[in-house]
C-alpha cells in the first residue's frame, strides 16, 4: 500500500469530527490493507509508531524542512515502517549522522503531503480523533464483525494492532477464542468522578462497597505458579522493580491469579507517604530498607485459578480476593445506609487518603471504560491535564521553565485544548526538574516559550472553572495550582474537556 494512500486517509480522519465519518475513513483503509500492514496502519491512524520513541527530536525534524520533497509518490507503507525500525535501532558512536542521513533518505523520498504527515507523525503531533473506540469499531467495521466482540479482544489483549491481526489471521473464531492470558496485561477499569458521597450512593446504592481511595501507583499483578510480573496502568512491566512485591504475592494461595490494586509506602502510624515517595521508589530497581517498602492493596481479582472472574459480579470478585489475599485488601466497607457512607468516607480522610471508591457489587469488570458503576469521591476538586508547552521564568525563576499551559483531552481524538496556565505550587525542585524534563518533549520553541509534546501529564488543584472566550474551549481554570505530575498516566488518562467543563457553577 503506498504512503500516500494513508495520508490521505489522515486528512480525511483529521477533518471531520463525525465519529462514523473516522470509523468509515478508517475501515476502508484498513480493509484494503494485508496483514502486515494492518497492524502498522492500526498504531499510525492512532498517532503511534509501532517502534516507540525512535530517537527523532524536534530539531532532526526541522531541519527536513531544507529537504527537497519528491514530485513522484513513491513510498510504502512496509518500506517507511523499515526505516524506522532500523532508526530506532541506531545508537552509540555515529548514530546522529547515520540517523540525519537516514532521516533526510526517508523525506527526500516524500511528496510535500507526505513530509508533513511524517513530521505529525514521528512528532506525535498526529492527534486526529482515532480513539480506541473509534478504532475498534473501525476494525469491526472493516471486516464485518461485531463490534462488541472486537472491543471484547482489545480488552483481552491489551492492543489493537493485535487485535486487528488476529482479525484478519482468525476472523470472528480467533476473537471468540480469546481468554484470560495470565501475563498479559488486561486495560484497567476506571472510574467516573462524584461530587459527593451522598451523591454518589444515590446514584450506586444500597448495594456498594467502599473502598478507601489510597493515593498509590495503580499496579495489575499476575502469577501462575512461582512466576509473578507486574504492570502499570500504562500496561507497562514494573516486575524488576517491584520486588517486595513479588515477594508477597509468591506467598499466596493459588498456582495462578491477577489481582487489580494500589502499592504504597506507609508511615509508622499507617498514614500514607507522600505520593512523590511513593514514584520515587517504583521508579528504582531493589528491595527498599524497612522504612521504604512499597507494599500491595488489592482491590479486585480478575482470575483465580484457572477461572476468569471478569464477568462475575464485583460480589463474587471480592469474595474471591478475600480467600487468595485476605491480609492485603484495600480498606473497605459495606455500608449499612447513606449516613453510614458519610462515616466511611469521614474515616478515610481522616486517615489521611485523598477520599474513597464507590462501587456497585453487581457491577463486571469493564477493563479500560470509565464507567458509572464506579465512583471516585475527593473533597477537593483536582483535574489531571496535559503539558502543552512552558514558560521560562523571570525574576528568581529566571533561567528556568516555569508557567505551564495545560490542556483537557478532546474526547473526539484531537488535540489537546488549552484551559490555562498556572505557575503556583512549583517548588525549586520541580522546576529544576521541568527545566531538565521538558526538552526531552520538545517539539518547537520561540523566544519565551518551550512546545512539547502532548504526552506529560499534571495534576492540578482548582477552586473552579468559569466561562472564557480567552480559551478554545469556552472555560478557564480558576486558581490552579501544581499538585503533582502523574508519572503513572499518558495523556489519553488525562481528564477530558467535557469533565472540566462540569466544574463550572
Amino acid at each position: 500500500m503506498k504512503l500516500a494512500r494513508v495520508v490521505e486517509a489522515s486528512a480525511t480522519v483529521r477533518s471531520t469530527s463525525s465519529r462514523v465519518a473516522k470509523r468509515v475513513a478508517i475501515a476502508e483503509i484498513l480493509g484494503a490493507a494485508d496483514e502486515l500492514e494492518t497492524a502498522i496502519l492500526v498504531h499510525w491512524l492512532s498517532g503511534e509508531l509501532p517502534q516507540g520513541r525512535i530517537g527523532v527530536g524536534w530539531r532532526s525534524l526541522a531541519a527536513q524542512r531544507e529537504v527537497g520533497a519528491a514530485a513522484v509518490e513513491s513510498l510504502d507503507v512496509i518500506d517507511v515502517d523499515t526505516r524506522f525500525t532500523s532508526l530506532a535501532a541506531l545508537s552509540g558512536s555515529g548514530s546522529s549522522s547515520a540517523r540525519a542521513s537516514l532521516l533526510a533518505e526517508i523525506f527526500s523520498a516524500a511528496t510535500e503531503f507526505e513530509q508533513h504527515f511524517l513530521v505529525r507523525l514521528i512528532s506525535g503531533e498526529l492527534r486526529q480523533g482515532a480513539l480506541a473506540g473509534v478504532m475498534s469499531d473501525a476494525i469491526a467495521a472493516a471486516s464485518e464483525i461485531d463490534a462488541t466482540l472486537v472491543r471484547r479482544a482489545v480488552m483481552l489483549t491489551g492492543s489493537l494492532a493485535r487485535t486487528a491481526m488476529l482479525v484478519r489471521s482468525g476472523g470472528a473464531r480467533a476473537l471468540g477464542d480469546l481468554r484470560i492470558e495470565v501475563g498479559r496485561p488486561l486495560s484497567p477499569m476506571l472510574a467516573s468522578p462524584a461530587d459527593t458521597m451522598a451523591a454518589a450512593y444515590a446514584d450506586l446504592g444500597p448495594d456498594v462497597v467502599i473502598d478507601y481511595k489510597y493515593d498509590g501507583a495503580r499496579i495489575q499483578v499476575h502469577r501462575e505458579g512461582e512466576q509473578v510480573r507486574i504492570f502499570t496502568r500504562t500496561l507497562n512491566e514494573v516486575t524488576d522493580r517491584l520486588p517486595d512485591i513479588v515477594s508477597v504475592v509468591r506467598e499466596f494461595d493459588c498456582e495462578t491469579v491477577i489481582l487489580d490494586g494500589e502499592t504504597l509506602m506507609l508511615d509508622d502510624s499507617g498514614r500514607p507517604r507522600p505520593f512523590q515517595e511513593t514514584m520515587s521508589r517504583f521508579g528504582s530497581s531493589g528491595v527498599g530498607a524497612e522504612d521504604n517498602v512499597l507494599r500491595p492493596y488489592f482491590f479486585d481479582c480478575l482470575h483465580v485459578n484457572g477461572v476468569d472472574l471478569i464477568d462475575e459480579p464485583l460480589r463474587q470478585r471480592l469474595a474471591m480476593l478475600k480467600r487468595v489475599a485476605p491480609n492485603h485488601r484495600i480498606p473497605s466497607a459495606w455500608p449499612a445506609d447513606a449516613d453510614d457512607a458519610q462515616r466511611i468516607n469521614d474515616a478515610a480522610l481522616a486517615a489521611g487518603h485523598e477520599g474513597v471508591m464507590v462501587k456497585a457489587l453487581d457491577s463486571v469488570y469493564a477493563a479500560g471504560r470509565r464507567g458509572k458503576t464506579w465512583q471516585k469521591v475527593k473533597p477537593t476538586h483536582t483535574v489531571d491535564l496535559i503539558v502543552l508547552a512552558a514558560e521560562w521564568g523571570s525574576g528568581r525563576r529566571r533561567g528556568w521553565l516555569s508557567n505551564l499551559h495545560l490542556g483537557a483531552r478532546d474526547p473526539q481524538g484531537g488535540a489537546p485544548i488549552m484551559v490555562g496556565k498556572t505557575f503556583k505550587g512549583l517548588t525549586d525542585e520541580l522546576l529544576r526538574w521541568q527545566t531538565a524534563e521538558f526538552p526531552l518533549h520538545e517539539i518547537s520553541r520561540d523566544e519565551h516559550t518551550v512546545y512539547l509534546r502532548p504526552e506529560l501529564v499534571v495534576e492540578i488543584e482548582l477552586d473552579g472553572v468559569q466561562g472564557s472566550s480567552r480559551y478554545p474551549g469556552g472555560v478557564a481554570l480558576r486558581f490552579a495550582r501544581v499538585v503533582r505530575y502523574r508519572p503513572d498516566k499518558t495523556a489519553e488518562l488525562a481528564d477530558t474537556i467535557d469533565a472540566v467543563r462540569e466544574l463550572r457553577k
